[in-house]
């Protein structure tokens, strides 16, 4: 039988005595009663945050009462200006530049690892409006109450990582245009201007990400206008595609997609309950699959050009990813610089949906941290990005192949476990998560089984992983192979493993 959220009261998050996370202030609550009266200093802040509608609101869940919107064409505009921007073509630019596929090949691996690596966080985005719950609260019906906390790190250091790899790119944009203002500012003024939307919450979010794909595929398509009668020129590979190169290419292509399924629900948790399931669906999946597949492309293109146009080759040594798309803007002019600046900020839509979870998460990681506001965290992560970014940019592919490769790798074996539990053993059904249980131990699984499961199955994975610092046995014949082998193997070992989770501790 399917549960009525919009109706049934026990389905609602209940505060109980000593319990720290039920008992959170939502901010808007506190500005409705009035800010503290003993503090001019505190009177200001708050009515500085009630004018710029800040969102307070945490990891509890949203009830149903307060899941009204019905936009539901959002959800497509989301993912579509979160990825409409220069990151996917910074991935691409791996494909051509460091595993020497032709872009043909190139073109046909992003294709076809995008449209199937990117079921995952399209499909659990469905989640978010049945539920009202973030994606690691739904894991905690997976993982359990603590032991969700491992799961949560790992996402916490993607995230991060994501957010440092975005702030390199967009600082090395800012000065190629600008030779005076060096990649380090730019990385400064690419975090401020990310953390500043996320610090507002869900509605400037949504609001900010509707319109920002459209000036983000503008200048994207002057770019390929101004370099495309040099994108022809594409180097030759010194050798025809090998399935270890295919294969690796896929999974960094992979790693980029599979980490959207570790926060999806946290962008559709205020749409109302009835959202129909399949729309969602679409919306998420060609949100996220038409700018990366597109934009990827176009990245294979242009790294496959860079050795053979000189300007391109000696303006990619200066600034990397951000002084090859100077070069390609150089015929236009003062509007090309003016292009590359947008180009950079077309960033925002991702590092700001990036910070917005990493706040989330922090939130999930510890149960005290659920007191502390979710806006505060958007300073924090801030400060810890900046001076990471500076010191990454200067070797960076390097270190964005071995991050991305990572995070693919831990971000598979989640889904899988996550996957296993949602089809298995709950059928699918979203009204089979008991949300009055979201922060009761008792009543959520133990997490033995998730855990051991996503551990149990690197056993395989590490054979199966080409890096730079390891490669394993099966690797060296296949290829990386390590995210399959995890989403498959953690998957698998799960089912058994949580079969006897239920039968000693019945829940």
């Amino acid at each position: 039988m399917v549960e009525d959220f919009s109706s049934d009261e026990a389905t609602r998050p209940r505060p109980a005595d000593g319990d720290v996370e039920k008992q959170v202030p939502v901010l808007e609550e506190t500005l409705q009663k009035g800010p503290p009266s003993d503090a001019s200093s505190t009177n200001l802040f708050y009515r500085i945050l009630a004018k710029g509608r800040v969102e307070g609101r945490g990891i509890v869940p949203v009830p149903p009462e307060e899941r009204t919107s019905t936009r539901f064409f959002n959800v497509f505009t989301i993912w579509l200006s979160a990825n409409t921007n220069i990151l996917a073509v910074t991935f691409g630019m791996l494909g051509t530049l460091v595993y020497g596929l032709s872009l043909r090949d190139a073109s046909l691996v992003i294709l076809f690892f995008t449209l199937l690596s990117s079921l995952a966080p399209a499909y659990l985005g469905t989640l978010g409006p049945k539920t009202g719950m973030r994606q690691m609260i739904q894991a905690r019906y997976s993982f359990g109450r603590y032991l969700v906390s491992i799961p949560v790190l790992c996402n916490l250091a993607t995230l991060t990582g994501f957010t440092v790899i975005i702030c390199v790119v967009g600082g090395q944009c800012i000065a190629a245009v600008n030779g005076s203002v060096s990649p380090d500012v730019g990385i400064v003024i690419v975090a401020l201007c990310g953390m500043t939307i996320s610090f507002f919450g869900f509605k400037v979010l949504h609001w900010y990400e509707t319109v920002a794909w459209a000036p983000s595929l503008l200048m994207l398509a002057v770019a390929t206008g101004c370099g495309g009668p040099q994108l022809r020129h594409q180097a030759v590979p010194a050798a025809p595609a090998s399935a270890p190169a295919v294969l690796s290419f896929g999974m960094i292509v992979a790693s980029y997609m599979i980490p959207w399924a570790c926060l999806a629900s946290d962008f559709t948790t205020y749409f109302h309950p009835s959202a129909p399931t399949r729309r969602i669906f679409a919306y998420g999946y060609l949100g996220v699959v038409i700018p990366t597949v597109l934009l990827m492309t176009l990245g294979a293109a242009i790294g496959g050009a860079v050795a053979s146009v000189p300007a391109w080759s000696d303006a990619y040594d200066a600034n990397m990813v951000g002084g090859v798309l100077a070069a390609m803007l150089e015929p236009a002019g003062g509007f090309g610089r003016f292009a590359v600046v947008v180009l950079a900020l077309t960033l925002l839509g991702n590092v700001a949906c990036t910070m917005y979870a990493i706040t989330l998460n922090f939130q999930t990681l510890v149960p005290g941290l659920a007191r502390v506001p979710r806006y505060v965290f958007s300073i924090v992560v801030t400060a810890v990005v900046v001076p990471v970014a500076i010191r990454a940019a200067a070797d960076f592919f390097d270190n964005l192949e071995n991050l991305v490769s990572l995070i693919g790798y831990w971000s598979a074996a989640f889904v899988g476990v996550f996957g296993a539990e949602h089809f298995v053993f709950r059928r699918g059904d979203a009204a089979a998560y008991a949300v009055a249980a979201w922060d009761d131990a008792r009543l959520l699984p133990v997490g033995v089984a998730a855990v051991a499961s996503a551990v149990l199955s690197f056993a395989l994975v590490v054979p199966c992983m080409d890096q730079v610092w390891w490669t394993g046995p099966i690797a060296r014949t296949t290829g990386d192979i390590g995210f399959e082998v995890a989403f498959v193997l953690s998957a698998g070992l799960y089912v058994p493993l949580r079969w006897l989770e239920r039968k000693w501790f019945s829940r």
